[in-house]
């Protein structure tokens, strides 16, 4: 795995490449949609949202559980809410954080803070305790609106008593929590009070760069980090994916993942609200329904994730079902595995599926225009991109440099680090690095002199390589691919060569120290579908036909569930922290054996014969 000189398999022989000049005509036109907002111009979210109402009228916006919501009715309730809002004090500049799960008085308190001209946070409603706390306060919001069905982890952390807490109802909370009198339970009778006109004088010098959203990376690695987004970038992306999905006022997109994180915050509202069509609102995703909303509601596009996309797939082979009298026509996501994508396709019907590769901050992209199995975007021209891939060691972790001290580009099949050029044009807001609320976070993302003296680049964290027509594929993170037997090894990779092991969930992929061994061994964490079992021996085999001998895992932990971000993202930190210590797992463990060509049972004796000595989680790293 990671061998520079492998140019991956691209998909089934009728997936032919398009000529680059087709692939580039498409990215022209998105480069177009980019210009729709200036830096300068005074245009905002909430301008957005009332054009809308304005031409819209009682067409449908939101739709949550049975009821719909006229694009008139959510300006509505937005005015109604910066109203009260504003009479509470806050005004244009201010930051308030919102933590409020999926339903529409997410989108209205959202609105309404962008209606006055406020910088809204959106919190992670998963999380309690310190990492509550060092959300909110990563923000600099003095202010909070809470779900009711959240504020329980509010109450558990009391650390927050000094912020101004605004309790927002839910009739879906059956048994109420006793609040304390930090929180105001007031703030609901407020907003009705109110009446649901206009009050767009609220924002007045609100322009195009300045920012609007505090949105949270992943946090796969560690505490995450709140990039900012301005009104411009969140706008231009809506109009750039109307061009690229042709979207109309017909279009009914789902949005099944959390509104907090960026994909459902900013892809797919941002593209339904540039196109007025309709958003059907689920509060959590769930297998079983998925088909049934897509039917019910005659959706045309949805935004994915690769692990949803395996669950869905999984649940289709157990109980046989393979919906194709739907509407569904685009998805769009990231994470897509070439054997899902074939399956998703041989199940449920064509349909495009823009795959990309990007982040929350990123100041570039990829995106898939091609429908090209396995890729995760093309670049069919150098000189109309602000995209970089340079070459990095991944033994050193360190990037290649030239005699002059400069980054070096990488070749076609040559592994390397994502970089986007940061452009700071004062009428053009493409290629801009807005950044992250610490300014420490924001300079360790960019990369200085990186081909000339003076320039400077966005990193991304994030290793790829293309093939000889310009087409990409995501290999790992940086620091999640590792060393073993003098191999370089793509955690990633493994973990989708092993991901047809019959009855898996998922399988994830990550290097463990091993005492007195150089670089770290490969361990699996493996959770089984519900009713499945698993079989050392079948997957022993499977490791012997897809994966080289020093790629394959040489450890095995049968896991109850993943561990995972609310975004469905792999986290690796703690399971290498646990490595294959069978006391900080808790849960079986299996060593491979090549001499008996299977994995045995973790034991003394197993762990022996394989050459292993005890795990031990003080191991200095190597």
């Amino acid at each position: 795995m990671l061998d520079n000189n492998k140019i991956p398999y691209a998909g089934s022989l009728d997936n032919a490449p398009v000529s680059r000049a087709a692939t580039q005509q498409k990215m022209d036109k998105r480069a177009l949609a980019v210009r729709s907002v200036s830096p300068s111009q005074k245009y905002s979210i909430a301008d957005r949202l009332e054009a809308q109402a304005a031409a819209q009228g009682d067409a449908p916006f939101l739709i949550y559980q049975g009821k719909s919501y006229s694009y008139s009715e959510v300006d509505a309730q937005a005015s109604k809410f910066a109203k009260a809002i504003q009479a509470r004090g806050l005004m244009e500049g201010d930051v308030c954080a919102i933590a409020i799960e999926n339903r529409p008085e997410f989108f209205f308190a959202w609105f309404g803070l962008t209606k006055l001209g406020v910088v809204v946070a959106f919190i992670n409603t998963q999380v309690q305790g310190s990492v509550l706390e060092h959300a909110i306060n990563t923000t600099d919001a003095n202010v909070v609106i809470v779900g009711e069905e959240c504020v329980q982890r509010f109450i558990d952390t009391p650390e927050l008593a000094n912020k101004s807490i605004w309790l927002v109802g839910d009739d879906e909370v059956v048994d109420k929590p006793v609040l304390p009198q930090w929180i105001d339970s007031s703030f609901d009778s407020d907003v009705a009070a109110r009446s649901g006109t206009s009050c767009k004088q609220a924002r007045g010098s609100t322009v195009g760069e300045t920012p609007t959203l505090l949105i949270f990376t992943s946090g796969t690695t560690g505490l995450p980090k709140a990039a900012i987004y301005s009104h411009m970038r969140w706008l231009t992306s809506g109009d750039v994916m109307v061009e690229t999905i042709d979207a109309t006022p017909n279009d009914v997109f789902y949005c099944c993942l959390p509104l907090y994180h960026g994909a459902a915050a900013t892809s797919v509202t941002s593209t339904a609200l540039a196109a007025g069509s309709s958003i059907v609102v689920r509060r959590k995703f769930s297998v079983r329904q998925f088909w049934d909303d897509i039917q019910t509601h005659n959706i045309t596009v949805c935004q994915y994730i690769g692990e949803i996309c395996r669950y869905l797939l999984n649940y289709a082979e157990a109980t046989g079902i393979k919906p194709k009298d739907h509407q569904l026509r685009c998805m769009l996501g990231a994470g897509l595995t070439e054997t899902s994508w074939h399956r998703w396709l041989e199940y449920f019907g064509e349909m495009d599926v823009l795959e990309g590769w990007g982040s929350t901050e990123a100041n570039t992209n990829l995106l898939n225009l091609d429908n090209y199995i396995g890729s995760c975007g093309r670049v069919p021209r150098w000189d109309r991109t602000n995209f970089r891939l340079v070459k990095f060691d991944t033994e050193t972790e360190t990037h290649v440099k030239d005699a002059n001290g400069h980054y070096v580009l990488c070749q076609p099949g040559e592994v390397g680090e994502g970089l986007g050029m940061i452009i700071n044009m004062p009428d053009f807001g493409g290629g801009r690095f807005e950044g992250y609320t610490s300014k420490q976070g924001t300079e360790q993302k960019i990369l200085r002199n990186v081909f000339q003296q003076g320039d400077a680049y966005w990193r991304s964290g994030d290793l790829l390589r293309y093939d000889e027509n310009g087409y990409f594929y995501f290999v790992d993170r940086i620091g999640d691919t590792y060393r073993w037997k003098s191999e370089n090894v793509s955690s990633q990779e493994v973990a989708t060569a092993l991901a047809e092991y019959d009855g898996a969930e998922l399988v994830n992929i990550y290097g463990v120290q091993v005492p007195e061994n150089e670089g770290r061994a490969g361990m699996a964490a493996i959770v089984m579908q519900p009713g499945r079992q698993f079989d050392p021996q079948v997957f022993y085999a499977l490791t012997i036909e897809k994966v080289p001998n020093y790629a394959a895992p040489q450890f095995i932990r049968v896991s109850k569930a993943a561990d995972m971000t609310s975004t469905y993202k792999l986290r690796k930190v703690d399971l290498q922290k646990q490595g294959y210590d069978p006391v900080a797992c808790n849960e079986p463990i299996y060593i491979r054996n090549d001499k008996l060509g299977c994995y045995q049972p973790y034991c003394e004796s197993a762990l022996q014969a394989a050459g292993f000595l005890p795990f031990c989680s003080n191991q200095e790293e190597k």
